[in-house]
């Protein structure tokens, strides 16, 4: 570990900004390499020419994994430890020390520009699939970088704007998917988003990158800033951010110096932010024992693997899938099928090792004839000529496959969607092959949800493979003729449409602020608490075979700890082996507030032969339980429902358990209600001393058992007690906390 006693302010200052675009400052005669951070996170993007963080000049060849958006419908921790851990070979090979990924924000709208980056509207999926990868990677001495650290989802705007959360939602919604990642994975690394949190930027966010990340999570890695989120060094610093990226040239480096010299910036600060960018760097290299190979052909069958086992069949009417590998004519239609859309644009744009093109793919992956036709353009234009020889195409087939999406430049870092539709020209096309022949295999190629308001009922068989990487297409073809199965699960809703979504009125927000009006009812909870009809559910994706569930127990140790453990006996009905995906939801219908109908709180993914059975054991830990309250995680007695389901909306089995945990003892102030005192245990004691001395004076009948008793128990103390003694309300109030206060001591 280099020794940072040695290092001059001025040297130290250098340290916290980057040296160029991509690598940190070295300084070798102090014994500190430069370090290299590259973009990902579904592949290595180290650029070979000019820097730019938006990927219009050229990178390295690497593997093109399917993105988040993908990867996050599989539920599978497994396989994405092993596609962390092939990134991260890949990485050493091109000598990279930090993979800037994996993206764990919430998806708080459809609309959301880089939702593809993203696992899931849910933060236990997208904590335990973004843990899962960080475990991958830095297993062989890579660091990753968790981001965007937080409440970041939308890109309108993205570097000003001031996402206004109460603390209860940024605790149940937007932050425990990090906390996740931090507690389980200790990323290397944690990258400040750029947006403002309730009016104080990211990189500023004392709260945010200190208190929270650190004193309450025990983060051990260092902050960096996403690239430019940085605007007053001396202040990020103090704030907790370790590392400004890119360079800033000498400007920076100079602001710091400044800093410490006239006293806004104690040196000790700087010290510590020093200390964390080489101690994590040099733990990383420490980590590297073996020698790193990479193996093209092995990171593009695992690239395949991760495609089918991340698509969802979301319809299969008549079991149209799988098509049988000999018959008839099949008619693939549209340009995806030969340009296929298999990753995003913007930071994380990967030039492929090879890329497969699904036409290709269906025509060699069974025994029989496939025609094509382009059937649309991509711009949108109608091609009356086009279309015709897609509809004479599907009424020759005996089968359709029909390749719908988005345009690549939909979907980017950089700018939000306008709207969740499918393009018009598209919904036409499948319009006129359906009424040609019913036998239509829909697949949808897209990185956010899209509405099928006008796909469900005209394609019996639909299979989103989302952006599924540069092997999407041989994993398309081994799906469509039952050589793999779709292993997906939806890890977010699809609505009917744009109007339905929770954030609708409040999205994206105006005069640099977004309001999350919505709060903690985001994707599923808001769907199931309006009892909202949707497309598709959270959760929801068909296979090839079928499953039972059978609830064993639902064991309680202790009701005076919130802990349980759920057995479930899943057993393969069908007759070829299949994966699924076991759901657990805890429900708390009596509480003291607000809270969804249910909230997933535990998943396992399992696969089973023919006729095969497994019993999954779940566990459920005190924040299944617990709710966000003014005291903290707060967990309480009374009953629970857990319920297992296939989706949110598909509950197969539910049992009830009880708790009855000691009470909490709630904290009094000047603002408390009159029911506040009256349920402290101690207070209750003091307002009666209170009551008995003003009962003979003027409002004391206020205190008498009276139609005013509902009204007064919503009231703050203080304004009962001006009724009582005029004037002297917040002098009695706080001779009442005096009183409690010698009370506990």
């Amino acid at each position: 570990m280099p020794d940072i006693s040695t290092l001059t302010l001025e040297e130290k200052a250098r340290l916290v900004f980057g040296a160029d675009f991509w690598t940190t400052v070295g300084i070798p005669e102090k014994g500190i390499p430069s370090a290299m951070l590259t973009d990902g996170p579904h592949g290595l993007r180290k650029q070979t020419g000019g820097s730019d963080h938006l990927g219009i000049n050229g990178s390295v060849p690497a593997t093109a994994f399917p993105t988040a958006a993908a990867t996050g419908s599989s539920w599978n921790r497994e396989l994405l430890t092993r596609m962390g851990a092939a990134l991260a070979a890949e990485c050493r090979v091109e000598e990279v020390d930090v993979l800037l990924g994996p993206g764990v924000n919430m998806k708080r709208s459809p609309l959301g520009g880089r939702n593809f980056e993203y696992f899931s509207e849910d933060p236990l999926v997208a904590g335990e699939l973004g843990s899962a990868w960080i475990s991958g990677l830095q297993a062989m001495g890579v660091g990753a970088s968790v981001k965007h650290y937080a409440a970041n989802s939308q890109e309108t705007d993205r570097m000003r704007v001031s996402a206004e959360v109460d603390e209860r939602t940024l605790r149940e919604i937007y932050l425990p998917a990090f906390e996740r990642v931090v507690k389980q994975s200790q990323p290397a690394t944690v990258m400040c988003s750029y947006n403002k949190i309730n009016g104080v930027r990211a990189s500023e966010n004392h709260w945010l990158l200190t208190e929270v990340l650190r004193d309450e999570w025990g983060y051990e890695g260092y902050v960096v800033s996403d690239w430019g989120a940085t605007w007053d060094p001396a202040v990020a610093l103090e704030a907790g951010l370790d590392l400004t990226m890119p360079s800033t040239g000498e400007a920076g480096p100079a602001a710091v110096v400044a800093a410490v010299r006239d006293g806004r910036l104690d040196e000790a600060v700087l010290d510590r932010a020093v200390q964390r960018i080489v101690g994590v760097h040099a733990r990383l290299r420490d980590a590297r024992t073996t020698e790193a190979t990479f193996d093209a052909d092995a990171h593009h069958a695992l690239a395949r693997e991760v495609a089918a086992d991340s698509a969802v069949l979301l319809a299969n009417d008549g079991d149209l899938l799988p098509l049988r590998s000999e018959g008839g004519e099949v008619a693939v239609l549209g340009p995806f099928a030969t340009a296929p859309r298999y990753q995003g644009a913007g930071s994380s744009h990967v030039n492929p090792t090879r890329l497969d093109e699904p036409l290709a793919e269906i025509a060699a992956g069974s025994h029989r004839d496939v025609v094509f036709a382009p059937a649309f353009r991509l711009d949108g234009e109608t091609d009356e000529a086009m279309l015709q020889a897609a509809v004479a195409a599907a009424a020759r087939a005996e089968d359709v496959v029909l390749m719908l999406g988005l345009p690549d430049a939909v979907e980017s870092e950089g700018w939000d969607r306008e709207h969740m539709d499918l393009p018009q020209v598209q919904l036409d096309v499948l319009a006129a092959v359906a009424a040609a022949n019913p036998r239509v295999v829909v697949v949808l190629s897209h990185g956010s949800v899209v509405s099928l308001e006008h796909v469900v009922g005209k394609a019996p068989a639909i299979l989103d493979m989302w952006l599924a990487g540069q092997a999407g297409g041989s994993a398309l073809a081994q799906i469509l003729f039952g050589a793999a199965e779709p292993g997906g699960r939806l890890a977010e809703t699809v609505p009917w449409r744009l109007a339905h979504t929770p954030a609708h009125v409040n999205w994206p927000g105006g005069d640099k602020v977004v309001r999350h009006g919505e709060r903690i009812y985001i994707g599923y909870r808001w769907y199931d608490a309006t009892d909202r009809d949707v497309a598709f559910p959270f959760g929801h994706g068909l296979s090839y075979t079928t499953f039972e569930h059978e609830v064993l127990a639902v064991d309680v140790p202790d009701p005076a700890v919130a802990a349980a453990t759920v057995r479930v006996l899943v057993t393969n009905t069908g007759a070829r082996r299949g994966t699924d995906v076991v759901q657990v939801y805890v429900g708390d219908p009596v509480a003291a507030v607000d809270r969804p109908v249910r909230e997933l709180r535990a998943f396992d993914k399992v696969a089973l032969e023919p006729g095969e059975s497994t019993v999954v054991t779940l566990e459920l830990d005190d924040r299944a339980f617990a709710y966000w309250g003014d005291g903290g995680w707060t967990v309480e007695s009374g009953e629970y429902v857990v319920e297992v389901g296939r989706s949110s909306r598909d509950i197969v089995a539910a049992r009830t358990l009880t708790l009855d945990m000691p009470a909490a003892v709630p904290s009094l102030d000047m603002e408390s209600l009159y029911r506040d005192w009256l349920a402290h245990p101690a207070g209750a004691a003091v307002l009666a001393e209170v009551v008995a001395a003003g009962a003979s004076g003027q409002g004391a009948d206020l205190f008498e058992d009276n139609d005013m008793a509902e009204m007064m128990l919503q009231m703050p103390m203080v304004k009962i007690a001006d009724f009582v003694a005029p004037g002297r309300g917040a002098e009695t109030v706080r001779g009442m906390l005096d009183a409690l206060e010698r009370v506990r001591a």
